[in-house]
């Protein structure tokens, strides 16, 4: 066989993966984040347990001294209580791609011929599947504790659209700080310290009314106040299109902003 037959019969390699290859990938790798629950069950106690707990928490302890009865207090705020749990699980992904990185599985999927991207949208679509197993495990509890549903079941799916869409463009903000970050460790400092102020200066846990007129003013434009806001008119009534409209705008800005620099971050960095 000649020089020039061998060179013709090698396939030649593509530079770039195209778009449909892309997708696959991306769908293989969301698929082995989902499948690391099978051996790491504990990732999906985690991800139960503590939805409950803070429903309990707030309910039964606090329920009572704010809205004057757990049963008033649980209608009010299992909508903000599943925006909080939606935003903090945020974090596992920043914790996910950290660990990764750190601990070599990305320089192992680099030396693959798959699209840089994929394995940073695997994990973020994986991610946005376990926000719907918690939405549903956290609304089942609290129907069981006497939540009800006051609008529709198109009114529920309207929640869960909303809060995944928000989700997963706040997402990204989580994706750069995993990113940026040297250890896991780190990474759960940093978001919790820009998770907790946002959810807990807004109205998801308590009428914002109550505030003081510095914090009230902060509050009126928290994304996460109007969040709240939405999820609770779209399941137990009130004022839906205007927060929806401005949680939809934050979540443009967010994937503006932060999509592009966690992008960046990933290629630099692996």
């Amino acid at each position: 066989m000649t020089a020039a037959t061998t060179a013709a019969a090698t396939p030649v390699v593509a530079k770039r993966v195209g778009p449909g290859a892309t997708v696959q990938q991306t769908l293989t790798l969301a698929w082995r984040s989902l499948v690391q629950i099978k051996h790491n069950p504990w990732e999906l106690l985690d991800l139960s347990i503590q939805p409950i707990m803070f429903l309990l928490l707030f309910t039964y302890v606090f329920g009572g001294a704010i809205s004057g009865s757990t049963g008033d207090y649980l209608q009010f705020a299992l909508p903000g209580l599943l925006v909080q749990n939606a935003l903090f699980y945020t974090l596992s992904t920043a914790i996910g791609l950290n660990t990764d990185i750190t601990k070599g599985v990305f320089d192992r999927l680099r030396s693959l011929p798959i699209a840089r991207t994929a394995p940073l949208a695997g994990r973020v679509i994986a991610d946005t599947f376990k926000q719907v197993w918690a939405f549903a495990l956290l609304v089942g509890f609290g129907m069981v504790l006497g939540f009800r549903v006051q609008t529709s079941a198109v009114g529920l799916l309207g929640a869960l659209a909303l809060l995944v869409v928000v989700a997963l463009a706040m997402s990204w903000m989580s994706v750069l700080i995993g990113l940026k970050a040297s250890n896991p460790e780190k990474v759960q400092m940093m978001s919790f310290s820009l998770m907790m102020p946002l959810t807990f200066t807004s109205s998801a846990l308590v009428p914002s009314n109550t505030f003081p007129g510095w914090l009230q003013a902060w509050s009126d434009v928290n994304p996460v106040t109007h969040l709240a806001n939405a999820i609770r008119g779209l399941m137990i009534g009130g004022e839906v299109a205007d927060p929806a409209l401005v949680s939809l705008l934050w979540s443009a800005g967010f994937v503006v902003v932060f999509a592009p620099l966690a992008i960046r971050a990933f290629r630099s960095r692996v």
